[in-house]
């Protein structure tokens, strides 16, 4: 079966440049990426071909020879198109920075950036509330203090790779054509130790606990992240050192519930507060007492807000508010003195006492006599 032209494959203009065909290359491969395609045989298929396409063609040598004589410019002895410079060099070129490789990784020198660290830390909403400085300890990795971080013994120093004379990379060629690949020699860092560090064997850094001192912030938020730069992982020889996010998660209150800044309680008052109104104090999350008063005729779910009781605005000086939502306890075990009473409360309530329960009846009886008309 013939090949399909490289340029359909990866959908672009024959005269597409570098930018638009790696747009068009990384579409594509994220799309049938067999990670994404498990147990898909024509995804595989698929994506064995666009990388063949675009290693082809991402060359200025490859596309002007692909372009003269299409794909027989590589039949016949010449380079494959999916041969030489193999997908992960590809792969890394244009995802490595975005996915943590190595490729976004590396500095001058053989020096990487260490990779950054996430801590997971749980407070309670009091702590949310009035901030707080936690300590933390973190198994990491740090610069070796033996070597300072070159990975090579005290008084040696590392040295230029023979292979690819420091660039990190070399060139392979086979007729007209050229591919150039990670050095296979120091795998990219220009660099070989002779004499690595008997401390951290060459690498430059130690894995070691260290103690860190967290600042919480009042009126922070669950689900914040705090970045703690070049907290992170050591990089490797002498590299930048990553970063540090701490996620925090605040945990579920036994009284209140945060919307924000504000703050919510259900508090249970008896049906005789409810009908005849009154007064009740309730402790604040700033260990205050405030007094709240319960209009007479209150029903379930009311609201009474308690202006500035809530939660701090994450730096400001203001607060949110407090609400309190009433909930009507009915009674239970009455004596029989309470239940006559009751009973003589109900012969003597009328549609004024109870308007809302004696509207809902009127209406559904008005609808049960319209049906039956």
């Amino acid at each position: 079966m013939a090949k399909a032209d490289f340029y359909e494959t990866l959908g672009a203009a024959r005269g597409a440049d570098e930018k638009e065909l790696k747009a068009a290359y990384r579409k594509l491969a994220m799309k049938y990426h067999p990670d994404k395609n498990p147990d898909s045989s024509e995804a595989e298929h698929k994506f064995k071909e666009i990388n063949e396409a675009y290693e082809t063609l991402k060359d200025p040598q490859k596309r002007a020879a692909y372009d003269r004589f299409g794909h027989a410019a590589f039949e016949q002895g010449g380079m494959g198109g999916g041969g030489g410079g193999g997908f992960s060099d590809i792969f890394e070129d244009i995802f490595g920075e975005m996915m943590g490789g190595r490729g976004g990784r590396r500095s001058s020198g053989g020096r990487e950036r260490g990779a950054d660290l996430r801590y997971n830390m749980e407070i309670s909403l009091e702590e949310a509330y009035a901030g707080k400085t936690a300590q933390i300890r973190v198994p990491t990795s740090i610069t070796c203090d033996v070597c300072t971080g070159s990975g090579a013994k005290p008084g040696t120093q590392p040295t230029t790779c023979a292979t690819c004379g420091g660039a990190g990379r070399v060139r392979a060629s086979q007729g007209f054509f050229s591919v150039e690949r990670t050095c296979p020699t120091c795998h990219g860092r220009g660099q070989t130790i002779t004499d690595p560090c008997t401390k951290c064997a060459g690498h430059g850094r130690v894995t070691e606990e260290r103690s860190l001192s967290v600042n919480i912030p009042a009126g922070i938020e669950d689900g914040t992240r705090i970045r703690l730069s070049g907290e992170g992982e050591a990089g490797m020889r002498g590299g930048p050192s990553g970063d540090l996010y701490i996620f925090l998660s605040v945990r579920p209150h036994a009284v209140f519930q945060r919307e924000g800044a504000d703050l919510y309680c259900s508090v249970p008052i008896s049906m005789t507060s409810a009908a005849l109104g009154g007064k009740f104090d309730i402790t604040t999350m700033d260990g205050a007492r405030s007094r709240v008063t319960v209009p007479e005729g209150t029903q379930p779910g009311k609201e009474l807000r308690l202006r500035g009781k809530g939660m701090p605005v994450l730096r400001s000086a203001q607060f949110g508010d407090l609400y309190v939502r009433i909930t009507i306890e009915t009674p239970q075990k009455l004596s029989k003195r309470q239940r006559e009473l009751l009973m003589e409360f109900q012969e003597l309530s009328s549609k004024e006492t109870s308007p809302e329960s004696n509207g809902f009846f009127s209406r559904m009886k008005g609808f049960f006599d319209t049906m039956s008309d």
